[in-house]
């Protein structure tokens, strides 16, 4: 039985329960609880959720409770919408505090009832009564991609960071910069890539969904949001823009009239389609003038070692033997630089692909009167390169495996590694091709002059996931 604890006798039982050796135990322990001394008393309840302020020391301390919002009706212009409002932790210049958060849940055509319009608010609630809930991190989108710039940016690649940094300064920042991450969802980040549609190419825009879903997913793994928003977006399909390569007329004219290194440089592009940078990287360590072989190991830009473009880009395919007969004699008068690279500055640095061609081979192409559509370079090497392969029916895994654009390719690492009979025979017929003006006409229409033509499957315009 409880006892009366108002009662005079009861009160001074602490005095005397040494002396009462008789007293109940059941009695004993409830007398023993009340009177516990303040201070050996807990400063809070055990509940499930997280201290709010918490300070070091306090005894005050709040607790996250179990919530189930208020739901109510207002009128929005001309029609009734259903409102939840609930309250929330967030963080603020570095400290916990709790605000009321207001959302419009939908229209009483979404919601007819308001069980459903219920239903839609705990959904919203769950997030915030999961026993792991973290508060959020206020912070607007500009304040955020300024910490992940500094902190993130500087894992990528050269080439790749000054693309990002360009995507944020030019487009991200200025969409977005102002905006609360908390608020940014899919349909705010649909809405700004569709409108982009009408004054940039699907490129770009595929480009700015992929460089948002890299900062979105750090946001995630840092607690600045829960929510997924880029998840879902859809932007225009990859359209074939036309794509100019040279005649194999033209390619002749220009090695027969290009002066060295620069020959060298134009046939490798055109026999192996080696990307700018990978050329400017290339060591004569990566090329086996006995087995017949190249390896691509490295990329160069602005003047800056990288690794190549993607993990297929690293690749090792056959030389034919006219161009490998070239590259010893070449080499006799090669001037040697410190990382061995076959085409570099008289200071032994690679050389700047974009120098190169305002410099040398834009001349060289106008005195050839050889007609180019603004901005060509070195890459058109590799447009023919392809259009070469194709006419001359090789493989589809070889020509893969050659331009570096997918698996499988080549194993790398082991240096006695032998070509394919395929990627041989096709290396000799480069040779053949691009060595031996007789053979002009055995690729014919390639030819003559011409532009590689749009997929007509892929309609401009189209979105896809």
């Amino acid at each position: 039985m409880w006892a009366d604890f108002s009662h005079p006798k009861i009160q001074g039982a602490s005095a005397t329960m040494a002396t009462a050796p008789l007293i109940e135990m059941s009695t004993a322990l409830h007398l023993k609880r009340f009177l516990l001394p303040v201070a050996a008393m807990p400063t809070r309840l055990a509940a499930q959720g997280q201290q709010v302020d918490e300070q070091i020391g306090a005894t005050d301390l709040s607790r996250r409770r179990y919530q189930k919002g208020q739901l109510y009706q207002k009128q929005r212009g001309g029609e009734k919408v259903w409102v939840g409002r609930w309250r929330e932790d967030v963080i603020e210049a570095g400290r916990t505090r709790r605000v009321r958060k207001t959302q419009v849940l939908g229209t009483l055509r979404d919601f007819p009832t308001r069980k459903l319009a219920r239903r839609e608010l705990d959904r919203r609630l769950a997030k915030i009564n999961d026993p792991h809930y973290q508060p959020t991190v206020v912070v607007t989108f500009g304040e955020f991609i300024e910490r992940w710039k500094e902190k993130e940016l500087v894992n990528f690649k050269p080439s790749t960071a000054a693309t990002i940094r360009s995507q944020i300064g030019r487009h991200l920042v200025t969409m977005f910069g102002s905006v609360q991450m908390g608020e940014l969802t899919t349909e705010r980040f649909q809405s700004a890539l569709s409108s982009m549609a009408s004054t940039h190419s699907p490129k770009t825009i595929r480009n700015l969904r992929a460089t948002l879903q890299i900062v979105w997913r750090s946001a995630r793994a840092w607690g600045y949001v829960q929510h997924n928003a880029v998840e879902g977006l859809r932007v225009p399909r990859r359209s074939r823009t036309e794509r100019f390569f040279f005649s194999l007329e033209e390619v002749r004219r220009i090695l027969s009239a290009a002066k060295e290194p620069q020959r060298t440089m134009y046939w490798l592009a055109a026999e192996t389609g080696m990307r700018a940078g990978e050329l400017a990287g290339l060591r004569w360590a990566d090329v086996d003038l006995e087995l017949l072989t190249v390896r691509v190991m490295q990329s160069v830009w602005h003047g800056k070692v990288q690794d190549p473009k993607t993990a297929n880009a690293v690749r090792m395919f056959a030389l034919s033997p006219q161009l490998v007969s070239h590259l010893r004699t070449f080499k006799d008068s090669w001037r040697p630089n410190t990382d061995g690279l076959l085409f570099a500055t008289r200071n032994g640095t690679p050389v700047d692909m974009n120098l190169l061609v305002k410099r040398k081979l834009h001349p060289l192409l106008k005195e050839l009167a050889i007609l180019v559509p603004k901005g060509t370079g070195l890459h058109a090497f590799r447009h023919t390169n392809s259009s070469l392969m194709d006419r001359l029916s090789a493989p589809l895994k070889v020509r893969q495996e050659r331009l570096g654009h997918s698996d499988p390719r080549l194993t790398l690492g082991v240096y006695t590694h032998v070509a394919s009979e395929d990627d041989v025979r096709v290396a000799s017929k480069l040779g053949e091709l691009l060595g031996q003006p007789e053979k002009l006409d055995s690729v014919g229409p390639c030819a003559q002059k011409g532009v590689a033509l749009p997929d007509p499957t892929i309609k401009q315009g189209q979105w896809v996931q």
